[in-house]
């Protein structure tokens, strides 16, 4: 294909990406959903060639940035909390489909054997994050959506270490521990290289002051992650997803809020575009498969008999495998009540140890043993503890949620992709590989288009704001700022209060709106605005003594900010409030600080001597 003609067909693409998202949000249905039928109805335009995309493209070069982008705004508090429940369906369900379509497989398709069955059993076993799109706009249960989306950042990984097992089990024999030890060491090398380049990600950028080179050095992560475990034989998508965590948990300590403002937007637009063009091109490729399986006389017709079957198999394993887990967490909330009891007197006897610590009534040696610090992080860690049964209380999964949860497991690009790393000499291919999509794109069809429905039959939609949960953490960081102003001298907390500022928490906004318009003022003239100060008859001296006044007003402005952010940062570590929450504080510091920031500059350039 010609050069400008290649640029047209990106052109192209896009539009046809940014079509479908605001047609998606005014009808409310999925974007990915729209893109795979346009792409399906465009395939099968005459005129239009067949289009067959290099699985590696995909596997290698889309699904690491995708699954980084997603890994990084995981709620690390919430995936930590669930993470048995998350491992548990991103393994134990994959493995445990694959080998019941494995067998179903080898029966219905002849000339199959067990080990190929089970490669294109993991091949149809991995979901899709597009299930949580919906979901989210829903407002389904934050937990739930937790699951979901931790369980489509694991369960891909999972899927093609069992798929490239089969693979090599059906060429050559290959024993249960071999195929145990391959991806124990595929998922360990994994998660180590991402966790050294996550952490080193967050080392380098969080010495780069410039938001563009900062967001620049983001893209490479997924990649500087990826390749090197692909390279040594381990999940290059574990690592990328494993890296994505690590950055996501530290990046409000690391990463200057201009960053993480600038990260946000720009990963959001490239996973906009790579997850369209994922699923556009999965409808592009329907005409080519068609044609290759009527080429290899297996017929069309066959082929979506053994999707349905596939698909009612992974679906009926899914629900036998979730029914005893949503009884198992059930199980484990009444629970909490003992468990709560059991803390609390834990927290007794640290009480009671501490009086005696400052009565010095210990035993000889107790003072060694046990200090005030360690009692400190003992007592940490049972507020932690209390806050995670009071999270397994007010969220609980139940039969409502685990009924979305089942039906949300919709298959996507990542089912295709894998479809087509399977060897040419594979018996079948052409038929496993129309298999899988009709798999993928009934699922995304039925699946996702009776998803808002079957939640608005279950009651679960319209999920709202914690407001008691904001209320609270405002409390928390007003007294912290308060406990910070108190440092100051009574000249620069009057000039902070004459500034308007600074707001003690994010649920004063509106209350000191007025104050903070009035601040605005001061840096512009005409009618209706503050008038500026005369400028005849000062002196140099009188202006260099207002600029540095101001400046230490603004550097008391600031180091509030930070004490409120360490307060932010202590109760996140508790795990008091829900990430939501946590996240809406810390959009407001970061919206404070930047806008302090910007007068800052914007003073210095004119050299005015900035409000």
């Amino acid at each position: 294909m010609e050069p400008l003609a290649l640029l047209l067909v990106g052109v192209v693409g896009v539009l046809v990406v940014a079509a479908a998202t605001v047609a998606g949000n005014r009808l409310q249905v999925a974007a990915p959903l729209l893109l795979v039928v346009v792409g399906a109805l465009i395939s099968l335009v005459p005129a239009v060639p067949e289009f067959v995309l290099d699985p590696e493209w995909i596997l290698a070069g889309i699904l690491p940035p995708l699954l980084y982008s997603t890994a990084v705004s995981m709620p690390a508090m919430e995936f930590r909390r669930d993470f048995r429940t998350i491992g548990g369906l991103s393994v134990l369900l994959v493995v445990v489909s694959s080998l019941v379509l494995g067998l179903l497989f080898d029966w219905l398709i002849p000339g199959v054997g067990l080990a190929t069955g089970i490669a294109l059993g993991a091949i149809v076993s991995p979901t899709d994050a597009v299930a949580t799109q919906i979901a989210k706009r829903l407002g389904v249960s934050p937990r739930a959506i937790t699951v979901l989306e931790g369980e489509s950042l694991l369960n891909d990984a999972t899927a093609l270490v069992l798929l490239r097992t089969a693979i090599a089990a059906a060429a050559a024999a290959v024993s249960f521990w071999e195929v145990i030890g391959q991806f124990v060491y595929a998922v360990a090398i994994a998660v180590a290289i991402g966790l050294v380049v996550g952490w080193l990600n967050l080392v380098v950028r969080h010495r780069v002051r410039d938001a563009a080179v900062n967001t620049a050095i983001s893209f490479t992560v997924p990649f500087l992650a990826a390749i090197p475990a692909e390279e040594l034989g381990a999940s290059g998508l574990v690592a990328a997803v494993t890296a994505g965590l690590v950055t996501g948990n530290g990046a409000a300590r690391y990463l200057r809020p201009e960053h993480r403002i600038s990260d946000a937007q720009n990963w959001r637009l490239v996973e906009l575009l790579l997850e369209g063009a994922v699923f556009l091109v999965m409808g592009l490729e329907i005409q080519a498969l068609i044609d290759d399986v009527r080429e290899d006389h297996s017929g069309v017709g066959f082929a979506a008999l053994l999707a349905l079957f596939a698909l009612a198999g992974v679906l009926l394993v899914r629900a036998a495998y979730v029914a005893p887990l949503v009884w198992g967490l059930s199980r484990r909330s009444k629970r909490a009540a003992g468990e709560r009891e059991r803390l609390e007197l834990a927290e007794e006897r640290i009480d009671r140890f501490e009086a005696a610590l400052e009565e010095g009534s210990l035993p000889k040696g107790g003072e060694r043993r046990a200090s005030k610090r360690d009692m400190s992080r003992i007592r940490a860690r049972i507020r932690r503890m209390s806050a995670d049964l009071d999270y397994l209380e007010a969220a609980p999964l139940g039969w409502r949620e685990g009924t979305i949860v089942v039906w949300a497991g919709m298959r996507g690009a990542v089912t295709l992709a894998a479809a087509q790393t399977l060897p040419t000499d594979t018996p079948s291919r052409s038929l496993m590989v129309l298999v899988a999509f009709f798999v993928a794109a009934a699922s995304l069809l039925l699946q996702g288009g009776t998803l808002p429905w079957l939640a608005r039959r279950l009651g679960l939609t319209g999920g709202g704001i914690d407001v008691g949960e904001r209320a609270r953490l405002s409390a928390e960081l007003g007294a912290a700022a308060r406990e910070k102003l108190d440092e100051f001298s009574v000249d620069i907390r009057a000039k902070l209060a004459a500034a308007g500022g600074p707001k003690l928490s994010p649920e004063s906004e509106e209350a000191d709106g007025e104050a903070a318009e009035h601040e605005t003022a001061g840096h512009e003239t005409g009618e209706g605005k503050m008038p500026a100060a005369p400028a005849a008859r000062r002196s140099p001296s009188d202006d260099e003594a207002t600029r540095q006044a101001m400046q230490r007003v603004r550097e008391a402005r600031l180091a509030v900010l930070e004490a409120q952010r360490e307060a932010l940062h202590r109760a996140r570590r508790t795990g008091v409030y829900g990430s939501e929450t946590l996240t809406w504080a810390l959009n407001w510091l970061d919206a404070e600080q930047i806008s302090i920031e910007l007068r800052t500059e914007g003073a210095d350039e004119s050299g005015a001597a900035p409000a």
